[in-house]
């Protein structure tokens, strides 16, 4: 495993600070599980979570659970492994079986056409897994009592086909005993996006086929030089990040297009924004993004020279040194990496709004056919919208898009009848929200971000609400048609994602920010909408 500097003013100062932590002692006190490193106010906290430091080694007591699970999986051809998890309950495990080219189903999301299209996949050889560190996260459980009503609905054992991974004593375990649910249960003193090594990340690869023994094996190889003072790359990575981030270099573009590593941006992403993005301060990672020549990026490139800095090594050893980093740079930014403040607050807002009797939408705008406009906007058009929110990105500030859609409904679209690849492309890309994003980008020089609600919620709503207060926030919503009941519970899965939603730009607006939202009428109509007026913008 490697870091290296590949810009000069990079190298110089994060070479300055890597020796002043070192004259700290910190690598020997980090490797060593010293909660004291953040401060007092942050002691009590890190002394829970500091667990993923030994992963690497005391994950492997898991092995032989986790291939007899599988044996009995495959034994009685349950081979579709769907992952009901959010933020680091499920982005591991997803970042693990796509490098590994084996199929996993992420449900990550409360959009009732995600989920719908999970429903009816391959039931008769379908076993989820259930994974929730607080075992009470909103979206798990409803997925949790919708396949439960599902299976029994088909005449199938629910226990049999539902695997629980929680924490000790959480709501979650008990109901797995009392359903008679295969429960494995994680390490308690792991955060949920220090939790890649931990059951959370191991469980749902194992049963898709992945092979995370030697996942564990390349973390271990890494473990020892996270205690040395020299050749130590998760300081060497965290020195760089910290010391960017201090120098005014605070957005953090992912490059990872020549790595055979498969989607660890949106894993990093997640990991940083959520650990740094607080108390006014913070670390805004990019995932997707070309360089803009600014001066507040640092680009880190996976495996290739496209970058500031290059990082080189397997994914379990990949794993371990961000982890490393990322609780480096907290020490330097002076915060505490492994809390999250602000992540309770746009849940407490969702279920506030859940408790009235109608959302509270209010009135649009205006409506630019199938897209309705709201908020404080003076534009009269879609086009007007977008060089609007362009224009009020402040300096050092950033575009964050918010869609919550079904971020796998691009792959439906209408392609034409004999189409060439790069045909089949167009159709999907012109389908896609995501698109949006690059489009945008091509008209400022600031960062634009794009997430999925409301896994964006488990990962950069931390840093929206807990970071540097400079972004400008367009979140996206549409129509719900065929909604889907959550057993047991007074409300959809259409009306839980518009309350997340809701409560989220509750949140973002009451510090102050611009922020709008667009309503799509007609889902796909309103998508080729979209894409079409910020061309005109």
């Amino acid at each position: 495993m490697e870091v290296s500097y590949r810009e000069e003013g990079v190298a110089s100062a994060a070479s300055s600070l890597a020796g002043r932590l070192v004259a700290d002692g910190v690598p020997a006190r980090l490797a060593g599980g010293d909660p004291t490193l953040w401060g007092e106010d942050a002691e009590a906290e890190a002394a829970v979570r500091l667990g993923w430091l030994t992963l690497p080694r005391s994950s492997r007591e898991l092995l032989p659970e986790l291939g007899k699970l599988g044996e009995r999986a495959r034994a009685e051809g349950l081979t579709n492994v769907v992952l009901a998890g959010m933020g680091g309950s499920s982005l591991a495990a997803e970042v693990i079986c796509a490098t590994a080219d084996v199929p996993l189903t992420v449900l990550d999301t409360t959009d009732p056409g995600q989920v719908r299209r999970a429903l009816t996949d391959r039931l008769d050889a379908t076993i989820v897994v259930v994974a929730s560190k607080s075992g009470s996260t909103v979206e798990t459980d409803c997925h949790l009592r919708i396949y439960q009503r599902l299976f029994a609905d088909a005449g199938i054992e629910p226990a049999g086909r539902i695997v629980v991974v929680t924490d000790p004593g959480s709501p979650l375990e008990q109901l797995a005993v009392d359903g008679g649910h295969q429960l494995v249960l994680a390490m308690p003193d792991v955060g949920g996006r220090y939790s890649a090594l931990s059951a959370y990340g191991l469980v749902p690869s194992a049963l898709a086929g992945a092979d995370v023994e030697r996942l564990l094996d390349d973390a271990e190889d890494v473990l020892p030089l996270l205690s040395r003072d020299t050749g130590n790359p998760g300081l060497d990575l965290g020195a760089a990040l910290g010391g960017a981030a201090l120098a005014g270099r605070d957005k953090l573009l992912l490059e990872d297009q020549l790595s055979p590593i498969n989607g660890l941006p949106d894993w990093i992403e997640q990991l940083v924004a959520e650990s740094t993005g607080k108390r006014g301060r913070g670390i805004l990672p990019v995932v997707g993004a070309d360089p803009a020549q600014a001066g507040d990026e640092l680009i880190v490139a996976i495996e290739s020279d496209i970058g500031d800095v290059r990082v080189d090594g397997p994914l379990g050893a990949q794993f371990l040194v961000w982890e490393y980093a990322t609780a480096v740079a907290g020490l330097l930014l002076e915060i505490d990496p492994f809390d999250q403040p602000n992540v309770a607050e746009s849940k407490e807002n969702t279920a506030a709004l859940l408790a009235l009797p109608d959302l509270p939408t209010g009135a649009p705008a205006f409506a630019d056919g199938p897209v309705e406009v709201y908020g404080a906007v003076t534009a009269k058009d879609l086009p007007g919208v977008f060089a609007e929110l362009l224009r009020a990105i402040p300096d050092g500030g950033y575009l964050a898009i918010m869609a919550y859609l079904d971020r796998l409904a691009a792959f439906d679209a209408p392609v034409p009848e004999g189409a060439d690849f790069e045909q089949m492309t167009d159709a999907w890309m012109m389908a896609d929200p995501a698109t949006l994003r690059a489009l945008l980008a091509m008209r400022t020089d600031r960062p634009v971000t794009f997430g999925w609600g409301p896994r964006l919620l488990h990962s950069t709503g931390q840093y929206h609400k807990g970071g540097p207060q400079n972004g400008v926030f367009l979140q996206i919503t549409g129509v719900v048609t065929d909604d889907v009941a959550v057993p047991g519970r007074p409300y959809t899965l259409g009306r839980l994602q518009l309350a997340q939603a809701l409560g989220d730009l509750g949140a973002l607006e009451t510090r102050g920010r611009p922020a709008v939202r667009l309503h799509l009428t007609d889902r796909a109509a309103g998508v080729a909408r979209l894409l079409e007026a910020v061309q005109e913008a």
